[in-house]
């Protein structure tokens, strides 16, 4: 396998914007796709928008953001992802949208092309089974925001080679990035902490142990966190947070992991936090 040069980002969600801006940034060429040309361009006017405040903040040259932004080719044709030696899919956190990707981008780019996926919860090992290139799939998982969070977790499927392993740390770290390796299970590290604490935070509201405010004020000065629980669900997403929620739960068995029913509820009437403008905190 040759160097990384090219970088296919497959969605142009937050997380595929992030880090499509994350790798321009750190000088690799970047192939952002997404389902219409219209959306792809929208996020690189995102991606441009964000420089443009490190520039403001003298963080950044305006020489250096105006050559990122050049380094970045959005698309709606997953064939221009077919010269691409790293293909990353931030798609929808949904299994079989993901194996399609993985079946279709197999067929397109070329054998030594490693496929990764963004996942934050589902098995890695399944999107390897898809594809013809098993030993050349693994989980490359940015934190969101990317730009600004120094983790990334790599997750070797079952099938993974080691080669693969190392060449995934090692664009993470080419990104800034501190990867760390951890097994195919669900939520992998982060997540499996992180959400049965944040789905307690929702517990405690629900049975009206305190208020919201005082919930998050808690954890914020008496553990240092920066930001309180519920605060952290709006900004990650009621929905996807239900979702990672359901896998944990059908992983572990532990009652720990299942969707409080607030949540379940707050997402059934489209209070999905600050992408919907209204979560346990009002964004508009």
């Amino acid at each position: 396998m040759g160097e990384i040069k090219r970088v296919g980002i497959l969605g142009s969600g937050l997380m595929g914007t992030g880090i499509a801006q994350v790798a321009a940034q750190h000088e690799f060429d970047v192939v952002l796709r997404s389902r219409t040309l219209r959306n792809a361009q929208a996020a690189v006017k995102k991606i441009e928008s964000a420089l443009k405040r490190l520039v403001d903040k003298e963080k950044l040259t305006a020489e250096a953001a105006k050559a990122c932004v050049g380094r970045i080719t959005p698309t709606e044709k997953l064939q221009d992802l077919s010269e691409c030696q790293l293909v990353v899919e931030s798609a929808a956190e949904n299994i079989e949208v993901k194996r399609e990707l993985f079946l279709q981008l197999d067929q397109i780019c070329k054998p030594e092309c490693i496929l990764a996926t963004n996942t934050s919860t589902l098995s890695v090992t399944d999107l390897a089974a898809a594809t013809q290139r098993p030993d050349r799939v693994v989980g490359i998982h940015f934190f969101n925001p990317a730009p600004l969070m120094a983790l990334v977790e790599v997750v070797p499927a079952l099938t993974t080679s080691d080669e693969v392993v190392e060449r995934a740390k090692e664009f993470a770290r080419a990104c800034g990035k501190n990867p760390v390796q951890v097994q195919d299970r669900a939520g992998f590290i982060v997540n499996a902490l992180l959400f049965p604490y944040l789905n307690n935070a929702v517990r405690l509201l629900e049975l009206g142990v305190a208020g919201r405010d005082d919930i998050d004020t808690a954890m914020k000065d008496g553990c240092g966190f920066p930001l309180g629980p519920l605060a952290v669900l709006d900004l990650v997403g009621l929905d996807v947070s239900v979702s990672i929620l359901n896998a944990l739960y059908e992983e572990y068995g532990d009652p720990s992991m299942r969707p409080m029913p607030l949540l379940k509820r707050m997402v059934a009437a489209g209070q999905l936090g600050r992408k919907s403008g209204k979560g346990f905190y009002d964004y508009a």
